[in-house]
Parts: C-alpha cells; structure tokens; sequence
C-alpha cells in the first residue's frame, strides 16, 4: 500500500470521540507517530536498490522483489522490497524463499560436472551406455511453432496450455541417425521434448528412473546436435544418469556434493514448515489492470514437504534464498572454488560457459548455462519460470540475484525494465 494512503486510512479510523477527548490526544499523536515510523523506517534505511525497485512495487508490476549483488568473496548488498504476500501484508524479507524454477537446471549441471572431473562419465558418452533403453530408435517429428527457450528473460508459464503446441508428424517417419550424448542433454540439442504428458499435473509424480523410460520412448523434434530446443526432459535425464554413475538418488548426491559444501542451507525440493512460512506467494499479473492475483504454485504437489509422493525436479523443482543463490553464482565466478575450497575444476567451469549450441541458432546455451549474447567472457547464468534470476558477470567480478514470484510475460511498459534497472545499480557498487 502507498504510505500516504495507509496513514491517511490510519487518521480516519480513529475514532471522532476520542479526537475530541483529551484524555485520547497523547495516545492519538502516539499512534500517529508509530504509523509514520512504521512505514517510513525501511525509506531511512533503504539500500542501493529499493529507489529503483520500488516503482513497480506501487504500479502493481510486482508484489515484492529480493535483489542482491556481490563480487566473488561476499556480499555487495542485499535488499528485500514490497510484500511476500499482498493479502496478509507480509513483508518481503532478504530470507524470503522463492520457487526458482529452471535455475535448478544449473546446479544439476554443475553436480553432474563433477562426475566428469572424477573420470566417471564423459560429455560424450552415449546416453544408452547409462540408460539402455535410449539405444532404440526414436522418430523426429516436426518442431514446436513456439520454443520455450527464450531463457534470457525466461518469464514464460511452463505448465499454461498455450505454453505447448501440438505436434504435426512428419509426413513419413524419419527416425533420428545421431547418437544422444550427454552433451546434447546438458545443452538442450538432444531433440527431447519440453515435457511429457505423464509430467502432469504436476512435474514432480514420477521417480526418475519412470520418466527416463518414457522420454527415451518419445519421438524428437530434430536431428540430435542439430538444433536447440530447450527442454526440462534433458535436465531430468542428467539427473537420473547422476543417481546411475555415483550410485547415489540424485537428490543425497547434489545435497552432499553441492549444497552442503556452499552452505545453501535453504535450497530444497521439500521446503519444511518452517521454510514453508517464508515462501513468497506467487501472483499472476495482468498488464493491462496492473493488478495481480495470487497463483498457486500449480506444478508441484503439495504439501511440499511430502518426499513419498513428491519426487525431485533436477529441471526445475528448487526453493531457495537470495543469498544461497548467490553462493552458487559465486562458485561459478570463482571457477569451481567456493571460500577457497576447489570443487569443480576450472576446465569444468569453462566448458559450461563455452557456446555449445550450433551457430545457426538464436540462442547461445553452455551446459546448463545460458550465454547471453555469447561472448567469451561475457555475462552468463540462468533464469526460473517465475521470473527469478541468476547472472554472472566474470569481467565485472560481479554475481547479481533477482527474487521474485509473477508468473508469464511481463507485458505494459515497465516490466521487462525491473531487471536491468537494479543490474545497473548493482554495476555502480563495483565502480565505486
């Protein structure tokens, strides 16, 4: 609520009697007094960040926003702005916990790497050495009219149904002649599909080791290596050949080797009670009325804590903080160290950020990162369905996080400006 309108609404709602009593006159200008500290408090106190987040707080573009920078030793700044849930009046805090979506992708990623760097599996490793059955043949159909692969500003709703177009066959079966390697996984060039129906409702009913028999059964949408087709199947598959390899689920071996190392204690694909209380309410928003209605989260079953029906989503099932994100972004900024600890190599490192998806297409992907513009040494990470982003900036020294829940496109005017508004201001802590 806009601050002069919340302190008018507190005078009004004194009541007369006691405005004409002057036994009521101290406690009235005492209460009027708390209200005004009460909502100027966090104007006094504001950060680097709130002058520019705070417009589409009061537009209605966004209920509330964390964001944060900070170079590759500790965190710049941190600011938590608006509400984390309209209705109860909740206040975003720096802790707030938020879907992240396909920023899980990443983390998969980069778990899976160190298999890579411990000799146990190879980038170019047929995928049917780990998974049999996708040594039989899959048929290529024709490709989506509509990719979902814009990861750059990924804002799309994965699970709306304009989010999947049907597939035409092609006029006589055409079977694919290229072998699946991991590499195409990590890259989004294996062909696989966004989704399978079996993944709804919700993505997270079936174990891994269920959904890999059935995408190695479903039809392409290209000749493996060919294109870029950006797909949470890929990931999901990674993660499955993860629990083969280290003989581990997938979900103790990113725990034990990824999360618990860079202290992101509150990363989880089962938030607790707890954890449960701090998650930011979702909203959908509605560009034209600038308002926004609350969402739930209709892609994961509830209750979230539930691990005997709810299984991991290494395409996109984590929860987690500002400040635990950042603690990744870190880690790739460091190339593989984290608090002077190695844990990836820096060869492993640079393969992800190096450009892996053919040169024709529009988007330059790595393995579980998205490029940007593609530059060498450029700016790179990765972004969730509901907006939230991670990005790394190696010649700036720079990792910047951005929280927030709003599903889709942003659409009006102001949407699409949100990030790069609080980027540059992150830019100007490093110059200073």
């Amino acid at each position: 609520m806009n601050p002069g309108i919340y302190l008018r609404a507190s005078a009004l709602s004194v009541d007369k009697k006691n405005t004409m009593n002057p036994k009521h006159s101290h406690n009235l200008r005492f209460s009027l007094l708390a209200a005004i500290a009460l909502v100027l408090a966090p104007m006094l106190h504001a950060g680097p960040f709130a002058d520019s987040a705070r417009p589409y707080v009061d537009d209605g573009t966004i209920a509330g926003t964390v964001f944060l920078a900070a170079d590759g030793k500790k965190v710049l700044a941190c600011e938590a702005v608006g509400l984390a849930d309209i209705a109860d009046k909740k206040p975003m805090r720096e802790d707030s916990l938020f879907w992240i979506a396909s920023m899980s992708k990443p983390m998969t990623a980069a778990a899976f790497m160190m298999l890579v760097d411990e000799g146990k599996v190879s980038l170019d490793d047929p995928v049917s050495k780990y998974i049999p059955s996708f040594a039989q043949r899959q048929k290529i159909v024709s490709k989506e009219s509509e990719k979902l692969g814009d990861i750059a500003n990924y804002t799309r709703d994965p699970g709306a149904p304009e989010a999947e177009s049907k597939q035409a066959a092609a006029p006589a079966a055409v079977y694919r002649k290229t072998t699946i390697t991991i590499r195409h996984l990590l890259s989004h060039t294996a062909g696989l599909r966004y989704s399978v129906p079996e993944e709804k409702p919700t993505f997270d009913l079936l174990p891994l080791s269920k959904l890999v028999e059935i995408y190695a059964a479903s039809d392409l949408l290209f000749e493996p290596g060919t294109d870029y087709s950006y797909a949470n199947t890929d990931i999901n598959t990674i993660g499955r050949i993860i629990e083969i390899v280290s003989g581990m689920p997938y979900e103790d071996f990113l725990q034990k080797r990824l999360l618990d190392p860079l202290g992101m204690m509150d990363t989880t694909f089962w938030p607790d009670a707890k954890q449960v209380g701090r998650i930011a309410t979702c909203y959908r928003g509605d560009p034209k009325k600038r308002t926004l209605t609350a969402q739930p989260n209709a892609y994961l079953r509830y209750p979230l804590n539930d691990r005997v029906n709810r299984h991991p989503f290494p395409g996109g099932g984590l929860f987690s903080s500002a400040r635990d994100v950042a603690r990744f972004g870190q880690f790739l900024l460091n190339k593989g160290e984290f608090n002077g600890k190695r844990l990836l190599s820096e060869a492993a490192v640079a393969e992800m950020t190096r450009r892996q998806t053919p040169p024709h297409t529009k988007t330059a992907y790595g393995l579980g990162l998205n490029l940007g513009k593609g530059e060498p040494g450029g700016k790179y990470g990765h972004g969730g369905a509901y907006s939230t982003n991670l990005s790394i900036w190696p010649k700036e020294n720079l990792v910047t996080v951005f929280m927030v829940q709003r599903i889709s496109k942003w659409g009006g005017p102001n949407g699409n400006k949100i990030r790069p508004a609080l980027e540059d201001d992150a830019l100007k802590l490093i110059t200073k």
